[in-house]
Parts: C-alpha cells; sequence; structure tokens
C-alpha cells in the first residue's frame, strides 16, 4: 500500500470502494493473525466482524493518530478479547491433552521420539500462553503473528512504544524459562526478528 494511502480518509468519497480496497490489503493477514489465535471459522467471523465495526464506526477513525492498519488491528483485537476465556480454556486443554496423551503404537523408535517432542514443545508453549496476562499475550501475539512493529502495537493497544519493547522483552525471559522447548525458542525468535527489524 502507497504511503498517501496509509492513512485515507475513511469519510470522503465511496465508502464501498475504499473498504474493498482495505479488505484487499488487510483481510489475509488479519485472518491469518486470528487463525493463529482462534480457530479458522472463528478468525473467518472475526474479520468479517472487524471490517463491519470498521465501516459502521469509520468517522471515529483518525487518520493523524494511527495508520489504518493499526487501527484495522485495535478492532481485530478488541474483538478477539471477547473470545478471551474460550482462547485460555483451548490453550489449557491443548496443554492437559499433550501431557496426557501417549503414542501407543509406532514403526520407528526414531519417529516415536520425534513425535513426543513436538508434543512436549507444543504443550509447553501452549501452556506458557496460557499463563500470560491478556496484555502481555496480544503484545507478544500482534508482533509474532501479527507482524506488527512496536509502533504499530502501541497504537493497538493504546499504550508507549517504550512499554511495548518493554512487554516483549519480559515475555521473552518469561517464554524462554517456561517454555524452553524448540517452538518456545522459534515464537521467541520470531519476536527478536520482529522487534530488531523495527526498533
Amino acid at each position: 500500500m502507497a504511503l498517501d494511502e496509509d492513512r485515507p480518509s475513511l469519510t470522503t468519497g465511496d465508502p464501498a470502494a475504499t473498504f474493498g480496497r482495505l479488505f484487499d490489503e488487510y483481510a489475509a493477514p488479519l485472518h491469518r493473525y486470528l487463525a493463529r489465535r482462534t480457530d479458522e471459522s472463528v478468525a473467518d467471523d472475526l474479520v468479517a466482524e472487524t471490517f463491519l465495526v470498521a465501516l459502521r464506526h469509520r468517522a471515529s477513525y483518525d487518520p493523524k493518530r494511527a495508520n489504518v492498519r493499526s487501527w484495522l488491528y485495535g478492532i481485530a483485537t478488541n474483538l478477539l478479547r471477547k473470545h478471551m476465556r474460550k482462547e485460555l480454556r483451548g490453550l489449557r486443554a491443548t496443554a492437559r491433552m499433550v501431557h496426557a496423551s501417549e503414542v501407543t503404537t509406532a514403526s520407528h523408535e526414531s519417529r516415536v521420539a520425534e513425535t513426543v517432542d513436538a508434543h512436549s514443545s507444543v504443550s509447553d508453549l501452549a501452556a506458557a500462553l496460557a499463563e500470560l496476562s491478556p496484555a502481555d499475550r496480544d503484545t507478544l501475539l500482534l508482533t509474532a503473528w501479527g507482524g506488527l512493529d512496536s509502533t504499530e502495537v502501541a497504537d493497538v493497544l493504546g499504550i508507549p512504544v517504550g512499554t511495548v519493547r518493554s512487554r516483549i522483552h519480559r515475555v521473552r525471559r518469561q517464554l524462554r524459562k517456561n517454555a524452553p522447548g524448540a517452538a518456545s525458542r522459534k515464537t521467541t525468535e520470531d519476536i527478536d526478528e520482529e522487534a530488531n527489524r523495527h526498533a
């Protein structure tokens, strides 16, 4: 999206054309972000609801305050918070299920070991994510899964950029402590890469 389209006026011109362009640009990345935090069908609903809310409240968008991408992610994150209890239950259930599952049959010992290691990493990461505060989880996942930079996350959450960076640093330490497996290292590497790219 061109720089002059980063902060469009949503109250002038044809709303159908403007929101058609916004949907084409942002629906897929929003869906990827939301689907990683919920499931595909919930993500479908949340993306649709995000653009519906944005259209209804387009007069509240202030291009001087934030770019339109941050505004849309803010709406999506607020809608996602309504599903937070379900998300927490899902993360805790995943952690319990993976810990409780056992590999009963396998043809190769190495395949069994890899499966157990993978399940353990997923379980550790799910449990560690469930233990984060909602604010820390939003900061982490907007950065690692949403691909937003620190400034955009600050706009989405309505907090200073320094607070975002402080949270990312704290969460990274907490994940390394509580979920030291490969999955958490990959997640923290994603956070590091995003933070370094946009510092």
